[in-house]
């Protein structure tokens, strides 16, 4: 791994694409033992007339079967949490992604969670715990953004039904809209899934009818990688669907080097490839230090206009806007709007 999980492109999801190995995974889950007393689940409402369940929900690694209203969910994806918070139920377990190890409730979710502490499960890409997973005794494992292999599937199906990522996108690629529906039908919250997605898709409308510029203008997502080379978001990173949901372009050139992978990498030398109307860059305060002394960047048009937007993704700052488009779901997505958009908008008025 090259990178912190703080690093927008270099979170675990990038990690992983960039082929780090999974750990070895055991052939058989052991026997579940008490859960701990601290999580305290919400169970789903049953739905007032027929139940929706037992629901099959096919993925990448073939169908799964939840016979009922789930009670005790493992949000083991690294941004399922939000979805499942939003749909009103209370996981017993969160997965760790980045900032705070004590804390993976980020102030987006806070108020849905009602004052719940759901365990925080903090496993490395590819070395999933296995006995504290079963430990939690779950009834549904949702695995849509964690990236799991084949092998740590069967593993965790031995536990508890298990939902993987699609197999109509890369590991890590499945848009907020797919994982709120399929996180919403395992949970018998389909109708409200749909609900929580048309809101959030009637925003992004009226962001790019308020914004007509954004439709002309192109933007890209950077971050800093090893030997002075840079990181970028392509078309099928969630980041970047983000700007493109509000109007925004991706230049031809980087979405081709990108290829069918979620991000790219362009070496120092060609910075040039970045010189959009708008430029993100996700960087911790020291990276971006290196990043503005670097003479190539800072002769970038985009850089002279003033028009790069630094988004702080470490997680241990007060800024919430960088976490927030990394997460990018719908309970992170209101900050997106909020405090991202003002930004973009002004950059292009400089």
């Amino acid at each position: 791994m090259v990178r912190r999980l703080s690093i927008l492109l270099t979170a675990l999801a990038l990690l992983a694409a960039c082929g780090a190995a999974p750990a070895a995974q055991p052939t058989a889950a052991p026997a579940p033992t008490a859960a701990p007393a601290a999580a305290q689940p919400t169970a789903a409402p049953a739905a007032a007339t027929e139940s929706p369940f037992p629901v099959t929900i096919a993925h990448k690694y073939g169908e799964t079967n939840i016979p009922a209203a789930p009670e005790r969910v493992v949000a083991l994806g690294y941004t399922d949490q939000d979805p499942i918070i939003a749909l009103g139920v209370v996981p017993v377990a969160v997965r760790y992604y980045f900032g705070d190890t004590a804390d993976a409730i980020w102030p987006w979710a806070e108020e849905a969670l009602g004052g719940a502490s759901p365990q925080v499960l903090n496993m490395p890409f590819g070395a999933l715990n296995v006995e504290a997973i079963a430990a939690l005794r779950p009834d549904l494992i949702v695995a849509v953004s964690a990236g799991i292999s084949d092998a740590e599937y069967a593993t965790l199906s031995q536990i508890a039904p298990t939902l993987a990522q699609s197999a109509d996108y890369v590991d890590f690629g499945v848009p907020w809209q797919e994982q709120t529906r399929v996180i919403g039908r395992a949970l018998g919250q389909e109708a409200r899934a749909e609900e929580l997605v048309a809101a959030t898709e009637a925003r992004f409308a009226e962001l790019r009818a308020a914004h007509p510029e954004f439709a002309s203008s192109s933007a890209a997502i950077a971050a800093p990688a090893p030997d002075g080379q840079f990181f970028f978001s392509g078309p099928e990173h969630e980041r970047q669907r983000v700007l493109a949901s509000l109007g925004f372009a991706l230049p031809d050139e980087l979405a081709a080097i990108a290829g069918d992978s979620f991000y790219g990498t362009i070496s120092g030398e060609r910075l040039d490839l970045l010189d959009t109307d708008v430029l993100l860059v996700t960087a911790s305060p020291s990276e971006r230090a290196t990043i503005e002394a670097n003479p190539i960047f800072q002769q970038l048009d985009v850089v002279k206009a003033g028009r790069v937007i630094y988004l702080d993704t470490s997680g241990t700052s007060d800024d919430r806007v960088g976490p927030a488009l990394v997460y990018s779901s719908v309970l992170s997505l209101p900050v997106v709007f909020d405090e991202l958009v003002p930004q973009l908008a002004a950059a292009l008025d400089s």
